[in-house]
């Protein structure tokens, strides 16, 4: 990472916000400065991560494209040869939209990382207090039209825009109370989803255990950044995980430990269980697989009396299971 301090002056990070091809956009080398890496790094970080990042979410700019920020804004420090008749640039950068923005959140780990994500969630916070209070589309950057027309392109922001509670949702991810003793989730909340299971996984100090019987690539990648031991009880129904799948994941993830034990059809619920018989321990109980947790209206309950999942589960490892 780099060494260089950044500021998080609101004014100074509208200023770093452009529009391309007709929505709000960051560049990587901007967002890298300030999360505190290097362009290199910071696109390493999110290449390993790419899974998260569909292209509504990251794209590459054209040379047109870069052409235009550079001959516009004096705010782009852009790595350019030659002069403006015959520009030669040495990479196109990444634009990252808003979502995708809100997606590098929980890719980038550490405290400047928090720090510097508090302070974007902030300014997009007052950026959007700003339009509903006006009633107007104002982008950050002065760069969106005071007044749009068109129907159409109206609805296409709506859709794409993150609301006020989905920014309220995520600015309580990062206070670990949002950790209830349940917690309610509504049909298509599936970024809320993600973002909770992934708090709920690195609360873990000793081990996880996960009773699933519908598993996929999804619920390992989940568990990407697990550093304890891992132990997905599972019959995988539907063999939504393949051993090409988890071979890759093991390939890519060599520092994640995991083991597999059968349900051996015992199983309907789903659990997850951090700190088996620790004093740490702790039992959620879930309304559906992890690989469909926020699809459809589901609860993710604690338990009160963890020793009630003991028996099962002491049961359920007698059923190892070495591959899917």
């Amino acid at each position: 990472m780099s060494n260089n301090t950044t500021i998080t002056n609101q004014e100074t990070l509208k200023n770093k916000i452009y529009t391309i091809r007709g929505i709000q956009v960051m560049l990587d080398f901007d967002l890298a400065r300030i999360y505190g890496y290097s362009t290199k790094r910071f696109n390493e970080q999110v290449q390993r991560n790419i899974d998260k990042f569909d292209e509504d979410f990251r794209f590459q700019l054209t040379e047109e494209e870069l052409e235009y920020i550079s001959l516009r804004s004096q705010n782009a420090t852009l790595n350019v040869s030659g002069n403006k008749r015959g520009m030669h640039y040495k990479y196109l950068p990444y634009a990252f939209s808003e979502q995708g923005i809100y997606m590098l959140m929980t890719v980038l780990k550490g405290e400047l990382a928090i720090r510097q994500s508090k302070a974007l969630i902030r300014m997009f916070k007052t950026m959007k207090d700003h339009l509903i209070n006006t009633n107007q589309l104002i982008s950050p950057n002065y760069l969106y039209e005071l007044t749009l027309d068109n129907t159409s392109r109206i609805k296409q922001i709506e859709n794409t825009m993150i609301t006020r509670n989905d920014l309220s949702d995520i600015m309580n991810l990062f206070n670990d109370s949002i950790l209830e003793d349940e917690i309610f989730l509504f049909d298509g909340q599936v970024f809320k989803a993600d973002l909770l299971l992934q708090r709920i996984f690195k609360k873990a100090k000793y081990s996880v255990y996960i009773i699933d019987d519908y598993i996929s690539i999804k619920t390992l990648y989940h568990l990407r950044n697990v550093k304890v031991d891992i132990v997905i009880i599972s019959d995988n129904k539907s063999n939504h995980l393949n051993k090409e799948e988890l071979k890759d994941f093991i390939r890519e993830y060599p520092d994640v430990s995991i083991s597999f034990n059968k349900t051996n059809h015992k199983i309907h619920d789903r659990f997850i269980v951090l700190d088996y018989k620790r004093k740490t321990e702790v039992v959620y109980h879930l309304g559906s697989s992890i690989k469909d947790c926020g699809n459809k209206v589901s609860v993710i309950n604690k338990f009160n009396n963890n020793k009630l999942i003991h028996p099962l589960l002491e049961e359920l490892l007698i059923y190892k299971k070495d591959l899917i």
